[in-house]
């Protein structure tokens, strides 16, 4: 019998009930929950990193963007408060789109 000890998605239990299995479970208060949502990002974004094709790698960003949007609500937004953020951000900063790789900077 595996032993899990992590976040899991919502429907995981019914998925598992359904394949004629049991489960145990618990919910999780809001600080553990938070901390096990960073956990979770951590293990969405490693195998986002090892994925072998463009179709894993757009399976593992959906992956990371509910746990966005799950992280934002912990913290008081939704995931359009973030979005707004980020146009700010990309405003003042720019993106990533024209791949700029920074060397050094030295004084002048």
């Amino acid at each position: 019998m595996p032993i899990y000890n992590k976040l899991v998605r919502d429907h995981i239990p019914q998925v598992i009930a359904k394949d004629g299995k049991t489960c145990t479970t618990r919910i999780l208060g809001d600080k553990e929950y938070i901390q096990e949502l960073k956990k979770k990002s951590q293990e969405e974004l490693t195998e986002y990193l090892q994925a072998a094709d463009d179709s894993s790698a757009l399976e593992e960003l959906a992956d990371l963007l509910e746990i966005l949007h799950a992280l934002a609500k912990c913290h008081g937004a939704d995931v359009e408060e973030v979005e707004r953020i980020r146009q700010r951000k990309a405003e003042e900063r720019g993106g990533f789109a024209e791949k700029i790789f920074l060397i050094e900077v030295k004084d002048a």
